[in-house]
């Protein structure tokens, strides 16, 4: 799973999917995934199914009700994130992350898992990207998954025990889970970017028409996971076809890992980021800008690309389907999206406008965090050395009360990334508390990459 401005939420798909049946034990099981895809909050997540063992309920997938052919379901984008609300059995209403190649619906928030009262059979051992260790989770059956008009019963939930990836924090909304292989390997699904619309149709309804779909590319579907090869980086004037992982978890534009092919390398300028986290820590790395990228027949300059350490990555990425990297929605926002698992294909229509923006990093130096009942309490977790908001004596700890004399709590926590990252030489000028202390200070903008 990266997110947009600072931290990108990436979700790179650190477990290996188990298709064959899987006996239930009672004892925790060490699980080491056998494969991983990519975010500015890098935040991996991983496609994992838990199939049927003995004694286990049989798994339905989802399917429309009330006779429908496809059903609309507007979604809200945090951080390049496509959050879309879904409910588990009784529960109120969860925001969850529509995300390519996840295949469990995975909980991220332990309070929501034990809510739903479900009875765990498995308990498991993550080992995920990060720089640090393990993780518990809990394997459980028999959930009934409902958004809008879409179901699913009997679905196994894989349940942290500890909210380690911190999603909430970082986008400024609760968010409580991550899911998505399941629903795109059963509809043929379209995410309007601009008018905020994601759209589930059965294959058997649908229809490929260019003038509404696009350009047609080619993508296969490996460990849960949609590969294009139809991309290239540009160097020296030279194409260099590259296989990317198509990841709508990724708040990035593109990632690229080193040493997954010798004509990728770092840029001459970059500068070195905790690019965000992981389910064993924190991913750190590099952000550099690509001089040109090409995705089919589109062509898009300077691209704002980030290159993770291979320490943060686990496992070899040159062992993962051979891919070099990991395409996001800070890219895949400036199209209209049209995913077809069934038929092979990933449809690109462009935003013009979308297409004409720059690709921007935060400007700031500042790493924010969301704090409060409400998310609204912001603070400042980092400051990067040699930055304007370095330069403006901002601390870690401080706690923003107004951004451009507006207080905070009036300002979802994806404004502030946006006004972060918006303008070169545009003035910020905010008021923080730092202890019983009232700051006021401003600084200029900057691009750091």
């Amino acid at each position: 799973m990266n997110v947009s401005g600072r931290h990108r939420v990436t979700f790179r798909h650190v477990f290996h999917p188990c298709r064959c049946g899987m006996p239930v034990h009672s004892h925790p099981a060490r699980w080491r995934p056998g494969a991983i895809p990519r975010g500015l909050l890098l935040l991996l997540v991983g496609s994992w199914l838990f199939a049927s063992g003995a004694g286990a309920q049989p798994i339905h997938g989802y399917h429309l009700f009330r006779n429908r052919k496809k059903v609309v379901v507007p979604f809200e984008l945090h951080s390049n994130l496509i959050i879309v609300p879904i409910r588990i059995n009784n529960s109120d209403t969860l925001n969850f992350i529509l995300d390519t190649g996840v295949s469990v619906t995975l909980v991220t928030d332990p309070k929501v898992g034990r809510s739903l009262g479900l009875v765990p059979v498995r308990k498991v051992k993550i080992a995920g990207a990060g720089s640090q260790g393990e993780l518990t989770a809990s394997v459980t059956l028999g959930a009934t998954v409902r958004m809008h008009d879409i179901r699913a019963d009997n679905i196994p939930l894989l349940i942290l025990s500890e909210d380690i990836l911190a999603l909430s924090d970082y986008i400024g909304i609760p968010i409580h889970g991550v899911f998505g292989y399941d629903l795109f390997n059963r509809f043929v699904v379209n995410i309007d970017f601009e008018a905020k619309l994601v759209t589930f149709t059965l294959p058997e309804r649908h229809r490929y028409r260019r003038a509404r779909e696009g350009t047609k590319l080619p993508i296969t579907i490996e460990n849960t996971k949609p590969y294009l090869t139809a991309m290239a980086i540009v160097e020296d004037g030279k194409s260099v076809p590259i296989k990317v992982i198509v990841d709508t978890g990724a708040g990035h534009a593109l990632s690229l890992d080193l040493g997954s092919h010798q004509q990728i390398h770092l840029p001459d300028k970059v500068v070195r980021s905790q690019l965000g986290r992981g389910l064993s820590g924190v991913i750190n790395g590099s952000l550099g800008r690509l001089g040109r990228v090409k995705i089919g027949d589109f062509t898009l300059d300077n691209v704002v690309t980030s290159y993770p350490d291979s320490t943060s990555l686990y496992p070899n990425p040159a062992r993962d389907g051979n891919r070099q990297g990991n395409l996001g929605c800070e890219m895949l926002r400036r199209f209209r999206v049209t995913f077809n698992y069934q038929d092979g294909y990933l449809a690109l229509r462009p935003i013009r406008k979308r297409l004409k923006e720059s690709f921007e990093h935060d400007m700031s130096g500042l790493e924010l965090r969301a704090r409060g009942a409400n998310y609204r309490n912001y603070m400042i977790e980092r400051v990067q050395s040699d930055s304007p908001a370095a330069a403006a004596g901002l601390m870690a700890g401080d706690e923003i009360m107004f951004f451009n004399g507006e207080p905070v709590r009036e300002m979802p926590m994806n404004d502030i990334y946006k006004l972060l990252q918006k303008k070169e030489g545009k003035e910020i000028k905010l008021m923080v508390k730092r202890d019983n202390e009232l700051i006021y200070t401003t600084f200029i903008l900057r691009r750091i990459i």
